[in-house]
């Protein structure tokens, strides 16, 4: 088992403190997270993990916020989260078989297609509220969830058990396409896939011996404050910018990881 310094558990939970805070406010918080845990000696494998059970409580209460907006597609969520929860599942397995210089290897692309899809939050956001208020044409109605999107939905939770980073963008721009709604309803959906898909693929790691325990209450302690300072300074900064800015850090982490 791996021992921590004194000065190990303040990263950690100073970087989760700060993930959360960002979750809150613009998103992207796992490029924050994520490499401070390597950078404090875990391997990549184990951080990813590490970090997916640390922070997974913190969806459940944007779940619980956006439960208001989630009555009306209650139809849509329970055909839904079966793939959710299966994907997760697959993405959590995947992740298990394949081999620690193998992730470490496949890291850095998978932290700049984080980047990416961070960056490209705020038109994903555009698209989907334009495609909302037109009606997209094919899209299925409010309640209803079809194959296409099931399948979509699925992929995407194969990837957010895997990696997870840019998850919440990722899923936003698929409920976008194929549903015919608000894009607050769709931002509740998403939570809410979310959360099933980190929670699932955080029991089947819990069980792995993957995980650095000792970490893990320090860490989701510090992401839960986070998420509420995040939430109630949401107004007062500029998420674009935010946003910007883990994107640099993270191409930056991304670079070090290719030379590394």
């Amino acid at each position: 088992m791996s021992t921590f310094s004194l000065f190990d558990y303040f990263v950690a939970g100073g970087a989760a403190l700060i993930a959360g805070g960002i979750n809150g406010i613009a998103g992207g918080g796992t490029l924050v997270s994520f490499p401070a845990l390597i950078a404090i000696g875990v391997p990549a494998l184990p951080a990813n993990i590490t970090n997916t059970v640390a922070l997974s409580p913190g969806y459940l209460s944007g779940s619980v916020a956006a439960r208001d907006d989630l009555t009306p597609q209650r139809d849509r969520m329970r055909t839904l989260a079966p793939f959710a929860v299966v994907g997760g599942l697959a993405g959590a397995l995947l992740l298990e078989v394949t081999p620690e210089s193998t992730f470490r290897a496949v890291v850095p692309w998978l932290v700049l297609a984080s980047c990416a899809l961070l960056l490209a939050q705020d038109r994903v956001r555009d698209l989907v509220q334009s495609r909302s208020v037109a009606g997209p044409t094919g899209a299925v109605p409010t309640s209803a969830a079809g194959p296409a999107l099931c399948a979509t939905v699925l992929v995407a939770s194969v990837y957010g058990g895997f990696f997870g980073a840019g998850l919440g963008i990722m899923l936003l721009a698929v409920l976008g396409v194929f549903c015919s709604d608000s894009l607050v309803r769709l931002n509740a959906a998403k939570q809410v896939l979310s959360f099933l898909i980190n929670v699932v693929a955080a029991v089947c790691f819990a069980v792995t011996g993957h995980v650095r325990w000792q970490l893990v209450p320090v860490m989701a302690v510090a992401a839960l404050l986070g998420g509420v300072v995040g939430s109630r300074m949401a107004q007062r900064v500029d998420p674009m910018l935010l946003r910007r800015l883990v994107v640099v850090f993270g191409v930056g982490v991304a670079i070090d990881l290719f030379v590394t």
